[in-house]
């Protein structure tokens, strides 16, 4: 079976997609699933999608920094778009009170919608979430009853809050955040109470470069996820093998593929 990246930033300008995948493909990675934040990224999305039908999924959605620009015909595309064959997930979609990018009231709004729009598709949830938690899991609680599960991406977090998160229904994605052995401490210490059956791999590329890679790049790719797994291995005393079968099997599971 091969790894499966369930978040990547693959239209980040920093990126050029084809080679990005080609080198994926070449490290074992043969799924990806596209992460989008803002309205101008969903088309670009679908097309890349239509292009690599087979090594690609993708989310549709609104990230809280970008709630600001949200339109009610914005909604309106989200719904038809999210509907479209390829689309897996609603997001990234929830709430950052760290640098409020776009105003508190516009990302609960926003959030909301998000989560009502996934409610009323069965679609699952594809989650941010930064110095907002209680927040967020209220918001949480009052939806997910009504979801088709989701995921908790880039989960930085503590052991408590990743309870929390599991007792809702929620999968857990852990990144290269975990290979930081400064800042990916309460990291390491929080995955131990993630059962397999819950734990996905993503890189959230170009973001998060493994710092235990070298050498090191400016851009962290798809291609790394093995290497964020023999990481992740070694702290959890896992297989490798078993964190990839896992993972893979989990990432289906949440987006509904065969």
């Amino acid at each position: 079976m091969p790894w499966f990246d369930a978040g990547v930033n693959l239209l980040d300008k920093r990126f050029d997609a084809d080679e990005v995948i080609q080198r994926a493909q070449e490290a074992g990675v043969e799924k990806l699933c596209i992460i989008t934040t803002h309205p101008n990224e969903w088309d670009d999305a679908l097309a890349l999608y239509e292009k690599y039908p087979e090594q690609c999924c993708y989310t549709i959605g609104v990230h809280p920094h970008n709630a600001k620009d949200v339109t009610a015909s914005d909604y309106e595309r989200l719904r038809e778009l999210a509907q479209r064959e390829g689309c897996v997930a609603i997001g990234e979609c929830g709430l950052d009170f760290n640098r409020n990018f776009s105003p508190q009231p516009d990302q609960l709004a926003v959030f909301e919608a998000q989560l009502e729009i996934a409610a009323s598709l069965n679609l699952p949830v594809y989650l941010h979430e930064r110095d907002a938690f209680e927040e967020q899991v209220a918001l949480l609680r009052k939806y997910m009853p009504r979801i088709k599960g989701g995921i908790a991406h880039c989960f930085t977090g503590t052991a408590e809050q990743v309870q929390q998160y599991l007792a809702l229904g929620l999968y857990i994605g852990i990144t290269g955040w975990v290979c930081d052995e400064k800042r990916g401490e309460a990291l390491r210490d929080a995955v131990k109470f993630v059962p397999l059956n819950r734990l996905i791999l993503e890189t959230d590329a170009p973001y998060l470069f493994p710092k235990t890679l070298r050498p090191r790049k400016r851009n962290n790719e798809p291609a790394f996820l093995p290497h964020i797994a023999n990481q992740l291995g070694e702290y959890l005393q896992v297989e490798t093998d078993k964190l990839r079968i896992s993972s893979y099997a989990n990432s289906c599971e949440l987006f509904s593929l065969s």
